[in-house]
């Protein structure tokens, strides 16, 4: 397995299997942090490193994504639907919360949407199967041979 193009390339198809295994090195990665910077006392040098592997993680996250949504025949701008709109969605629900006397039910719409949306990246991006066969963005990631044995 060609570990540089899993987590660091942005062309190309990964399926959910390889989408799955970024998800456990980022888990793996962050619960080693965790231990180390609880051992550090979240020393300021533990911070900086830390800063700057979340950078690594943040880019390498948005490359399996792309990737994922490529094998499902999706353009990788479905991202900004998935990672950025749901965040904006909380800021105006907590912010309509917090400015209007009765903003609860605008703010619980809010949230809602940005569930739905959250809900709707994870089944896409984690649970449904790519396009069968290649694609505008190449070949398909699970071998002909494999395809033809499940079936």
């Amino acid at each position: 397995m060609d570990w540089g193009h899993l987590l660091f390339k942005f062309s190309g198809r990964i399926n959910r299997a390889k989408f799955w295994l970024a998800a456990l090195v980022y888990f793996v990665i962050n619960v080693v942090l965790a231990i180390i910077g609880y051992a550090t006392d979240q020393s300021a040098a533990f911070q900086a490193v830390n800063g700057m592997i979340d950078i690594v993680i943040f880019i390498s996250g948005l490359a399996v994504g792309i990737k994922r949504l490529h094998d499902r025949n999706k353009s990788g701008w479905y991202l900004l639907l998935f990672y950025v709109v749901p965040g904006v969605l909380i800021v105006a629900a907590i912010g309509t919360y917090m400015a209007m006397e009765d903003g609860a039910l605008v703010s619980a719409v809010l949230g809602f949407a940005s569930f739905a949306i959250g809900v709707w990246a994870f089944v896409e991006l984690a649970c449904l199967r790519g396009t069968v066969g290649p694609n505008v963005y190449g070949p398909d990631p699970i071998e002909p041979a494999m395809v033809r044995t499940a079936a």
